[in-house]
C-alpha cells in the first residue's frame, strides 16, 4: 500500500490525482489486477467523472451546494455537517482496472479527491492486487 498527501486550499475542491495513481502503478510489478483507492477521512471522498471540461466538476460542485449548503440546520457540533454529507453521497473509494501494466479509464475520466471541508492536508491510499 501506498500513502499520498496533498493539501487542499479550498472548502469545497475536486483535485486530479490520476499521476499518483500512475505513480504507485509505475512502482509496483503488477502487470493484470485492481487498484483500489481509499480516502481514511469523513469529510473528504474519491469519485471518477469528466477531466476534459472543468465546467463538469464546477457543476458538480455547484449541485453539491445546492443540495446540501453550508448553512442549514445541522446538529453536529462541529459545524461542518454539510462535509460529512457530501462524502457520504460521493464515497470513500473507487477501484480500477489494471491491464497489461496499463491504468484504464474511459477517454475523458479523471479520479477526482473530493475536498468537503478544507483547506487541509490530507491522506489518500492506494493499493495495487495482483491478479494471480
Amino acid at each position: 500500500m501506498q500513502t499520498f498527501t496533498i493539501r487542499t486550499t479550498k472548502r469545497t475542491e475536486f483535485i486530479n490525482i490520476d499521476k499518483y495513481i500512475r505513480e504507485a502503478l509505475k512502482n509496483s510489478d503488477v502487470k493484470d489486477g485492481i487498484i483500489c483507492v481509499y480516502v481514511p477521512h469523513t469529510t473528504a471522498g474519491i469519485t471518477i467523472n469528466e477531466n476534459a471540461d472543468p465546467d463538469v466538476i464546477r457543476d458538480i460542485e455547484e449541485v453539491l451546494e445546492k443540495l446540501i449548503p453550508w448553512k442549514g440546520n445541522y446538529r453536529h457540533i462541529e459545524g461542518n455537517s454539510p462535509a460529512h454529507v457530501k462524502a457520504s453521497l460521493v464515497g470513500s473509494s473507487v477501484h480500477l482496472i489494471v491491464n497489461n501494466g496499463e491504468l484504464i479509464l474511459g477517454t475523458w475520466q479523471s479520479v477526482f479527491f473530493c475536498e468537503f471541508d478544507g483547506p487541509r492536508t490530507r491522506q489518500f491510499y492506494v493499493e495495487i492486487i495482483s491478479k494471480k
